[in-house]
């Protein structure tokens, strides 16, 4: 499973891209907002610094207007994927936006039908949203597991990513299902390498090699 990192906070995303744990980065606009930077400045920026696919998120509602954005958006570096909502409007700029060469990350999908129809229409990646279905006491894992019994019935080469993750369980779970990516803060991703019983063991080997006098250099 490929690891996207959502955020568009830059030295975050540096971090994790030097462990090798960034195939790819995902934005919105309120992760803009958090930066406080220009959308196309920081954009690029994260182009620049990752070679995987950099998802930047159109604000129009209309599909005409969705993709004189998203054809804006790709301008930026070739790794853009351009992030379109999935409603009707938001399914034909995907549809135009992908027949023009450019990836397309169709997001906002809190149901199969959804998904399905995002693949019909080309979607490069579908953005299900797991921690906001759980907010509403439903389970977005089973989301992900019912998209990807529908698209390998039928072969299609949409990219599953896993979106809203809110856990490192969250992240076991979707490899585990098959997600192909899931996009997480980087929090959740540095928290994956936690656990209580290697903290424990650690305590206890440094306890042991510091009654044992051990010095390596």
């Amino acid at each position: 499973m490929k690891f996207f990192v959502d955020t568009a906070d830059t030295d975050a995303i540096a971090e994790l891209n030097a462990l090798g744990m960034v195939d790819g980065v995902t934005t919105n606009p309120s992760l803009i907002l958090k930066s406080g930077r220009d959308i196309l400045e920081v954009t690029k920026e994260i182009c620049d610094m990752v070679s995987g696919p950099v998802s930047a998120e159109v604000i129009a509602l209309d599909a005409e207007s969705m993709i004189a954005e998203g054809r804006k958006l790709a301008e930026i570096a070739e790794n853009i994927a351009v992030k379109v909502p999935l409603t009707w409007d938001g399914l034909k700029a995907c549809k135009v936006l992908t027949d023009e060469g450019k990836m397309v990350n169709v997001t906002l999908c809190f149901s199969a039908n959804q998904a399905l129809l995002a693949a019909k229409a080309g979607a490069t990646f579908i953005s299900p949203f797991i921690g906001r279905l759980d907010d509403l006491n439903m389970d977005g894992l089973e989301l992900i597991a019912d998209i990807r019994e529908i698209y390998d019935n039928y072969g299609f080469e949409t990219n599953i990513l896993a979106a809203s993750i809110r856990s490192a369980n969250h992240m076991s779970e979707c490899a585990k299902i098959g997600a192909d990516v899931a996009t997480a803060p980087p929090g959740v991703i540095k928290a994956m390498a936690n656990h209580v019983l290697t903290d424990k063991g650690l305590d206890q080997f440094v306890k042991d090699a510091k009654q044992a006098g051990i010095k390596i250099v």
